[in-house]
């Protein structure tokens, strides 16, 4: 299996969308949660996220199936002020603190079933990462789900708390990891 990684900024945003959404049907096909993880609902997020300065999207391409679309990452930095970190519990101001500079928070990575287990949620992750000249990433993953936190933790990430974003979302974990800013020269 050959996935060839693509990266795209907000400019591309319109044109990616419904690629986005359906790679979304395929993922959540099974929903323990179909209102939350509905296609419209995810339109939203992914209307929302894209626009947002800084919006960074890799999407994995199986080059030996027609260069089919097998899976993304995508994420923005956190403007100051966000809210990202407002009903997590147990923080304290100067961990919150975001100067739009500081945290770039992973929003989704997505892999399509029959591409998991291959290395390529890794994969695409550690691309979008790539270079990122923030000093910490964040991301919400479903405290149902320990094995995903589980893979999270293989990746660096460590929990700093709990929150539920939305009232109909479920409890999810926030997770945290440095990351290594580039060097020049």
């Amino acid at each position: 299996m050959t996935v060839l990684l693509r990266r795209y900024d907000h400019t591309h945003a319109p044109a990616l969308r419904e690629l986005l959404l359906d790679i979304h049907d395929d993922c959540y096909a099974a929903s323990e949660n179909p209102t939350f993880d509905s296609r419209d609902r995810f339109a939203w997020f992914v209307d929302r996220w894209s626009q947002r300065p800084g919006w960074d999207c890799v999407i994995g391409h199986d080059q030996a199936q027609g260069d089919q679309a097998v899976g993304f990452a995508y994420g923005a930095p956190l403007a100051t002020g966000s809210p990202w970190w407002d009903k997590v519990t147990g923080l304290d101001a100067d961990f919150t603190h975001e100067t739009g500079t500081r945290t770039f928070a992973v929003s989704e990575v997505m892999v399509r079933p029959p591409w998991r287990k291959t290395g390529t949620a890794t994969r695409l992750h550690d691309e979008l990462l790539d270079g990122r000249p923030e000093e910490r990433a964040t991301l919400l993953v479903d405290s149902g789900h320990p094995k995903v936190q589980a893979l999270y933790e293989t990746w660096g990430y460590q929990a700093v708390g709990t929150t539920q974003p939305f009232d109909d979302a479920p409890v999810m974990t926030a997770m945290i990891r440095s990351l290594r800013r580039q060097q020049s020269g």
